[in-house]
Parts: C-alpha cells; sequence; structure tokens
C-alpha cells in the first residue's frame, strides 16, 4: 500500500506548476525580442556558443529536483512491516512523609540514618526497577501536596526526590489521610492497571481518619494502599531542623517519635495493600516489589509504522541537481561537434 505520512505537503507542488507557466511566458516574450534584432538563423551564426536548449534542459532538472524534494517532505511511504510488541507496567503514587519526625535516627541493623535518608533510598531502588510503570511523588505533613504528577519519566522522578525536605511544609504533623486523598486524584484514567499508593511515614498520624480514606480509596476508586513503616517502637529524639540539639516540646522535654505500627497495619489492610516495616532497607524492598508484582498490569499492542521510501526519491532529487550543475549554459567547444541539444 502506498501513502504519504504527511500529504498536505503536496499542495507545495503548485510552485512547480507557477514556475513552469512564468517560464514559458517568458520564454515566448524572448522569442518575440529576438526577432527584433533579426533572422534568427543569422543570430545564431553571430553567436555560435549559445545553446538553445542548454537553459530549457537546466530549468526543467530544477523543476524536477524540486517537485522530488516537494514529494520528499510529503513522507512517501510503501509497504507495512507489523511488529507486536507487549508493554506491562503499573501506576505508583508515592506520599513521603516530612514531618520534622521523620529527621530522627533509629538505630538499624543495615547502619544509622534518618529516616528520610532511608525513604529516598527505598523510592530511589523502586523506580530503578520501574521500567514500563509510571510514577508520581505526593509529600505531607500536616498537609499534602503534588510533588511530581505521575509519570514514566524516570530521571525527573529521582531529580524531585532528591528536593524533598521536611522544610517543604509549613504546617507540621502528619495528615495520612490528607496523602491518601490527594494521592488518589494524581492516577490517569486507564483501566485494567494496577494503581498502587505507597505511604512512607513514621505513623504518627496526628489527624485521624486515615483508616476511612484507605478504605474508600481501596473499595471506591480501585486504589491498593500500601504503608512503609520508618522508625522503631523505642523510639528516637527529633533534631531540631536548624541543626541545634534536639526539639523540645511545651513541658521542656525532648520530644520523642515512635512509630505506630498498628495504626500503619490497620491502613494497610483497609486500603487492600501490606504493611512492611522499613527496619532493613533491601529486606523491605524485596518486600514491597513481592507486592506490587501482584497487581494487574496494564498490556498494549504496538505495531510498526509504514516503511518509509523518501531516502529515494531525495538521491534522485539530487542526481538531477548534479546532473544541472554539470550541464552549462553555453556549449562547450569541446565537444561541440556531439550536438546532444540540437538537431
Amino acid at each position: 500500500m502506498f501513502r504519504f505520512e504527511d500529504p498536505q505537503y503536496l499542495y507545495l507542488l503548485a510552485i512547480v506548476a507557477l514556475l513552469a507557466l512564468i517560464r514559458f511566458l517568458t520564454y515566448r516574450n524572448q522569442k518575440k525580442l529576438l526577432r527584433k534584432f533579426g533572422d534568427p538563423e543569422l543570430v545564431s551564426q553571430l553567436m555560435p556558443l549559445v545553446s538553445r536548449w542548454r537553459p530549457g534542459v537546466k530549468f526543467w532538472l530544477l523543476e524536477g529536483a524540486l517537485a522530488l524534494l516537494i514529494v520528499m517532505l510529503a513522507r512517501p511511504q510503501f509497504g507495512k512491516s507489523i511488529s507486536q510488541k507487549q508493554k506491562a507496567g503499573i501506576e505508583a503514587i508515592i506520599a513521603i512523609d516530612v514531618s520534622n519526625s521523620m529527621l530522627a535516627v533509629d538505630k538499624a541493623s543495615d547502619g544509622e540514618l534518618s529516616r528520610m535518608q532511608r525513604a529516598k533510598m527505598i523510592v530511589t531502588k523502586l523506580i530503578d526497577k520501574f521500567s514500563n510503570d509510571r510514577i508520581g511523588l505526593v509529600v505531607f505533613a500536616g498537609d499534602a501536596f503534588i510533588q511530581l504528577p505521575i509519570t514514566s519519566d524516570f530521571v525527573s522522578a529521582k531529580m524531585f526526590l532528591n528536593s524533598i525536605a521536611p522544610s517543604m511544609i509549613r504546617n507540621q504533623g502528619t495528615d495520612v489521610a490528607a496523602a491518601i486523598r490527594t494521592a488518589s486524584h494524581c492516577f490517569t484514567q486507564r483501566e485494567h492497571v494496577g494503581k498502587a499508593i505507597i505511604i512512607i511515614t513514621d505513623g504518627e498520624d496526628h489527624e485521624g481518619e486515615a483508616v476511612e480514606a484507605a478504605r474508600l480509596a481501596h473499595e471506591e476508586e480501585g486504589r491498593n494502599v500500601y504503608v512503609l513503616g520508618i522508625g522503631s517502637a523505642k523510639g528516637a529524639l527529633v533534631p531540631n531542623p536548624n541543626g541545634n540539639g534536639y526539639m523540645i516540646d511545651n513541658t521542656g522535654q525532648q520530644v520523642m517519635s515512635r512509630l505506630n505500627e498498628q495504626m500503619c497495619a490497620d491502613v494497610a489492610k483497609a486500603g487492600g495493600g501490606a504493611y512492611i516495616h522499613v527496619e532493613n532497607n533491601n529486606t523491605a524492598q524485596k518486600q514491597l516489589e513481592d507486592a506490587l508484582d501482584k497487581l494487574e498490569k496494564a498490556e498494549s499492542t504496538q505495531y510498526s509504522d509504514f516503511d518509509e521510501q523518501f531516502q529515494a526519491v531525495g538521491l534522485l532529487a539530487l542526481l538531477l541537481l548534479i546532473i544541472e550543475v554539470i550541464i552549462l549554459d553555453r556549449q562547450n567547444p569541446a565537444i561541440r561537434k556531439l550536438k546532444l541539444f540540437k538537431r
């Protein structure tokens, strides 16, 4: 099957016809002017090197090259090779707790890192595992907002991830329900694709309603809510964001932040997902990947486009231009006897 990918360019062929008409009218006028000088045969003998046919041949060569270039712009295509490629993936919105308590450092089996550092490491490794998936980022504390709309641009996802810090949100606290509701509105309208909300938090929900929000997201909107609990039940002191010592509460006591595993587990259960305690990053990473693998993955079949033929048209146009350059306006005395362009 022959077709043009961009047939609108073929309207430019009118330029070729217009130039041909101008050439025809100009040539007739030149013949009239030439007769004013004298008999055409006598004039021809006085100018033996002038060719009657070479200018016309050069003009039509240029016309042909211009027409071929316009056809090349229209992208002629012939033949269609079909190839099938299956792509599968899920959509995941990762909501990261950026409250001040995420600056706390808990003792763990794989070293002492702040909860925020652990969260970023897990998300980075998860992004590295993604291929045909889509990802979005939400940050929350006392409020929640979208940090990165859902995308398949993993480079941008990592860039936005690195910029996350507790200073992003003035209203401190931990509103998990707001994070779930915000994340739930970030997905596309695609059907038959697993949609996961991954909450990474230390579980100190100060606002409540997280379990109900997770239930609604799962039962009414088809989202699966997974919770990664970072921290320990023993707790850890919360450093001051300015780096001077630890935070003090209203009673003058140092603030101790403890992981609320029960709340995390309840939210994950209501959201149809799973709760994972992050004590060792590698172990938690493996558990999360196994859980996400159970989600339905969108599949699509892609077909290759028509075979492009503009290369052959371009070569033919180049050949006409080369021939036009080789042919001189005047006859070459060395090959004059060949009489290529006169009878």
